[in-house]
């Protein structure tokens, strides 16, 4: 049973950096127009259902590192194996690395359907998938530091969004945000609930946590973490929900693709453009952090290098793609994922807790037992 984990010293990073990790798995595809599913359900409530979903987020957060730090050094994957043994711990595991793989191709068929939309409408799928797999298997070779490096890259890069979006704010009418609560509860829980495909990835954690240095500071900065992608979800909503009418945001596909789509500049008229081809730094992160999750799951049941794990899995993914092309289709892709998520990001932790409170208890008797005789 492979559930011992060695990892060298420059392999670890300093818990501040649990920021960054957390904002780069969180801010991807999803920003384009998650306004659109939310207000569908919460109407001009929708900040508030972007508000409540990130307390609960939080409250997960914390579940999941108060499991982690039961297993010291344990991740996700090896906490399957100490508390399930080791046929289902690894059945559990084999689900996860599903997940992984799943939330890898999600992203990259979103950000492929931006691309064609708006830049490059006649370029090739499989041109823009093989281009987009090649830098993300050079980028996993390099090592997981290269990934956290890029991830702070990533992280400035989105805290520049809401600074540009307030360009359109000189077109903005509050009165769209009122009535406040004018909507029933379970309206605006269902809000939350459409929130999920835009801020799963802070679960990631779960498999990072070994590599962190300063274990005790982990829960302090993943939700200072938190919070900054808050900040970001919530100013874009606002400005989205005060800059068009609920009409149009139902309509709107890519709500924030369209509120960049205004800003002219002199010397470059179409700014959405070179964002969303700048856009690939911010998706790189997400895209590198699954897998190598992924990756940390297969060597737990077989081992395998990382070249070989990394072409296996990208010809894997480049064949699966080639079958999503259509709107309709990845709509169906991001609703699946969006409820296989809801249960493994926010509900599945609370389960685990459980089971690790049991298997605690009883290896702590069992040691108490040992004593006595």
């Amino acid at each position: 049973m492979k559930n011992s984990l060695h990892i060298s010293l420059n392999q670890k990073i300093n818990a501040f950096l649990l920021i960054v990790i957390v904002n780069a798995c969180q801010i991807g595809v999803g920003i384009h127009g998650f306004q659109r599913v939310v207000y569908q359900d919460a109407k001009q409530d929708a900040w508030i259902a972007v508000i409540l979903s990130f307390i609960y987020a939080h409250f997960v957060a914390f579940i999941m590192i108060k499991t982690l730090k039961m297993f010291q050094d344990q991740d996700l994957y090896g906490i399957h194996q100490m508390i399930f043994g080791k046929y289902f711990g690894n059945f559990l595991n084999s689900l996860y690395v599903l997940y992984c793989s799943f939330a890898f191709v999600s992203i990259i068929i979103n950000y492929k359907e931006v691309i064609n939309t708006w830049v490059f409408p006649h370029l090739a799928s499989s041109f823009l998938y093989i281009s987009l797999l090649i830098i993300v298997i050079y980028t996993f070779t390099g090592g997981f530091r290269i990934i956290i490096g890029i991830s702070t890259i990533n992280f400035l890069f989105t805290l520049a969004i809401p600074i540009i979006l307030l360009v359109p704010l000189k077109y903005a009418n509050i009165n769209s945000l009122l009535p406040i609560l004018d909507n029933d509860m379970i309206n605006l829980l269902k809000g939350v609930y459409s929130m999920t495909f835009t801020i799963a990835g802070f679960e990631l954690i779960n498999f990072i946590y070994p590599n962190v240095k300063e274990k005790s500071k982990v829960g302090k900065y993943v939700h200072i973490g938190l919070l900054t992608t808050l900040f970001v979800y919530l100013t874009t909503m606002l400005i989205a929900l005060t800059y068009f009418n609920g009409e149009q945001l139902n309509k709107l596909i890519w709500a924030t693709l369209s509120m960049l789509s205004m800003i002219k500049l002199p010397f470059f008229e179409r700014i959405e453009i070179l964002i969303i081809c700048g856009w690939m730094i911010i998706i790189l992160p997400n895209l590198c952090i699954y897998l190598w999750a992924a990756y940390r799951g297969v060597i737990r049941i077989k081992s395998i290098s990382p070249n070989k794990f990394v072409w296996s899995f990208s010809i894997v993914i480049f064949i699966l793609t080639l079958f999503i092309n259509t709107r309709s289709q990845i709509e169906m892709v991001n609703n699946i994922f969006s409820k296989i998520a809801f249960i493994i990001v926010f509900i599945y932790p609370f389960i685990l807790f459980i089971f690790a409170l049991i298997k605690k208890l009883f290896t702590k008797r069992k040691v108490q037992n040992d004593e006595t005789i």
